[in-house]
């Protein structure tokens, strides 16, 4: 995977607040092959002159001088990515399938120290803590992170100390590129019709976002803060897609046939809209009288997503809108009466659609984790929300 990322960065600029200087090819290769080998190596002995505090790996640390970044993290999935689907997993994963728990922690809590195995230097605290400000930013005690924006200013006087002397520069982190470590199966990772599974990178690349320059920070990342907002946020999907409704015209008898048409443009989102297995999105249109109640008979529901099975073994269908793309529903009705009558167009997110079927087969049996599991399984039906709604008089 590292091979061909690297390969992919020789010659890229870089949009956003970095300007669009081009990467260098031998920095940006050094730089990935060391920060994404797996395992990660160990942080290791506290280097001479670090206090307690500039060797610490938890995330409360850094916010002694990141306020920002930490209140910003705090908010995010990538804090809550050990959260009680997967810890409820992970408690018979251990015991059955050790290897298969070993690899969740690769992206959902990748330190070495968030390794149970690893007695020596486990840290339990960190690990339930997910994906820490030092798994992107720290190896070996170093710290690392992008240019800088603006000048570097000369220290008050010659004795003063930089804190965990410093960090070194890369622009990598201003890249797509560094995010495809957890956002892209390798060629050899699991597919399902000759799709990676998770294949958001390889989207991404494919998108006029990529064409015009924009990286995954540039919308995840905005003024570098630390949000990784997506699916889960209603503004920030609404401002992804453009979505529309029109009949074919504006008033209607008795006995008339109304034909509608919603379009959803995949107009802002750098991959398909959804990426990944699972959420689902659900057009519903229907007709309506003036209490908003539905006419029976006159529902119709479309999805948009990549439909698997819980077990990972099929793919029943795909009607993602690649970046660019559009899904369109042509919508008709034969109409009794039209006093009152409304046609209402519903679209409803529902971000973690794939887990509550995944959490309820896994309480169908018993295990020492179905207190979190069934946690989970309630959060991610409460995740759901209404994108849009119209409603258009049909008399």
């Amino acid at each position: 995977m590292i091979a061909g990322v690297v390969a992919l960065l020789a010659g890229i600029a870089v949009a956003g607040d970095g300007g669009r200087a081009p990467v260098d090819r031998t920095s940006v290769r050094d730089f990935l092959g060391r920060h994404w080998q797996r395992p990660i190596t160990p942080q290791g002995t506290r280097p001479p002159g670090f206090s307690a505090l500039e060797a610490s790996l938890a995330p409360e640390s850094c916010g002694t001088c990141h306020p920002a970044q930490h209140a910003d993290w705090r908010t995010t999935l990538h804090a809550r990515s050990m959260g009680p689907g997967v810890a409820g997993q992970l408690k018979d994963l251990r015991k059955g399938d050790p290897e298969s728990a070993r690899l969740c922690l690769t992206c959902h809590a990748p330190l070495a120290e968030q390794e149970p195995e690893r007695r020596g230097i486990f840290d339990a605290r960190l690990m339930s803590q997910g994906i820490v400000g030092a798994a992107c930013h720290v190896r070996e005690h170093r710290r690392f992170g992008p240019p800088r924006r603006e000048p570097v200013t000369a220290a008050s006087s010659p004795s003063a100390k930089i804190p965990h002397g410093g960090a070194i520069r890369t622009p990598a982190f201003l890249a797509s590129e560094f995010c495809a470590s957890c956002h892209q199966f390798s060629a050899d990772g699991l597919a399902l019709n000759d799709k990676p599974l998770e294949n958001t990178f390889e989207e991404w690349r494919a998108s006029p976002a990529a064409t015009r320059g924009l990286q995954c920070q540039d919308c995840h990342m905005p003024d570098r803060r630390h949000l990784w907002r997506g699916i889960h946020d209603p503004e920030m999907v609404r401002s992804g897609v453009t979505i529309t409704l029109a009949t074919d015209r504006q008033h209607y008898r008795p006995d008339d046939e109304v034909r509608a048409r919603l379009a959803i443009g995949n107009t802002g989102v750098g991959h398909h809209f959804p990426t990944y297995v699972t959420p689902r999105v659900v057009v519903r249109m229907a007709l309506v009288d003036m209490h908003g109640r539905e006419l029976r008979g006159s529902a119709e529901e479309h999805d948009i997503g990549r439909n698997v099975s819980v077990d990972l073994t099929l793919e029943r269908s795909d009607t993602r809108i690649p970046a660019g793309g559009r899904f369109t529903v042509e919508y008709r009705r034969r109409l009794e009466r039209t006093t009152g009558i409304r046609l209402r167009a519903e679209v409803r997110v529902e971000p973690d659609h794939f887990y509550t079927g995944f959490f309820e087969s896994l309480l169908n049996g018993v295990g020492e984790g179905s207190r979190e599991i069934a946690a989970a399984l309630d959060g991610s039906r409460r995740s759901r929300y209404e994108l849009y709604r119209r409603d258009i008089p049909l008399m």
